[in-house]
């Protein structure tokens, strides 16, 4: 058994009978601002044109045709009409500052990983640059509070859920791949959050970013229709959305992406549950009864 998670994966259970009141959800229980996404249709998924297009922006940028080659955004939905009922999801990523109350409030395991493993997980990122998103002594690195969290495995993100959902007397978890990608593009299926059109000065991306998580929200103009904040590029994202074989869809393009086709909000992937990386954050939902 993981350190700190069994009693978490038992209070996540007992969280949805809490009871809610006034003093559980004040500012100082509920730590993360929440928007609400109200019910209704929009659009899901990318049609051919628009994984063309997300193709041509990687070539670009990268000046090679590997994610065409790797038919990397062909397992994206098909272009279409959905529904979702309301709910509220948090208008930012989960910081590191946050991460920390957790930490302090529990005896979860701190976000870090050791060379042997993060070398068995056979990344292209060296194991040198993890070293500026770990944390020590249960301490988040200096003058990283605002930052997204990272090296958190989808288990350490459901455990923080539980936590949240002890905290604040309410049912918060992951999101599902179709509620992230709701509040991330609107209603009306826009390519990326704030239109049709990439634009570089809009998120943290590799195009002009400085390879490197930034404080969340620092793109208010990349901001989704609901505002929500860092929606493409940053970090990817954690849902609740199986991939098949104890993996999870991720969801959002990352600081060290370009292009950047695997930004857009209808481009989707899969990762190993266990996996920490230092590409991967998360926010929560909470789905109204």
């Amino acid at each position: 058994m993981r350190p700190g998670l069994y009693p978490l994966t038992i209070s996540l259970f007992w969280a949805a009978f809490l009871p809610v009141s006034n003093a559980e959800t004040t500012p100082e229980k509920a730590l993360i601002p929440a928007i609400q996404i109200p019910a209704g249709n929009y659009i899901l998924g990318s049609d051919r044109a628009e994984r063309e297009a997300a193709y041509r922006l990687d070539e670009k940028a990268y000046g090679h045709s590997l994610t065409r080659t790797g038919r990397w955004y062909e397992s994206e939905r098909q272009r279409q009409t959905a529904h979702l009922p309301t709910y509220h999801i948090t208008s930012r990523l989960v910081t590191n500052e946050d991460y920390r109350i957790f930490l302090k409030e529990t005896d979860h395991r701190q976000p870090e990983v050791s060379r042997s493993l993060w070398q068995s997980y056979g990344l292209i990122h060296p194991f040198s640059r993890t070293q500026k998103f770990i944390w020590r002594e249960r301490r988040y690195p200096e003058g990283r509070e605002h930052h997204p969290v990272v090296l958190i495995s989808w288990e350490d993100a459901r455990s923080f859920a539980a936590w949240y959902s002890i905290r604040t007397g309410e049912q918060w978890q992951l999101p599902t791949e179709e509620q992230w990608e709701k509040a991330a593009r609107g209603r009306d299926g826009r390519r990326f959050p704030w239109g049709r059109k990439f634009n570089p000065r809009r998120l943290n991306s590799h195009d002009q970013g400085p390879f490197d998580t930034m404080p969340v929200g620092s793109f208010p103009s990349g901001n989704s229709p609901f505002g929500m904040t860092d929606t493409a590029g940053q970090v990817f994202e954690w849902t609740r959305t199986s991939a098949g074989n104890d993996r999870y869809i991720v969801k959002g393009g990352s600081w060290d992406d370009k292009g950047c086709g695997v930004c857009r909000p209808a481009a989707r992937h899969g990762r190993p549950s266990s996996l920490k990386h230092i590409l991967i954050g998360f926010r929560l939902v909470r789905e109204t009864p």
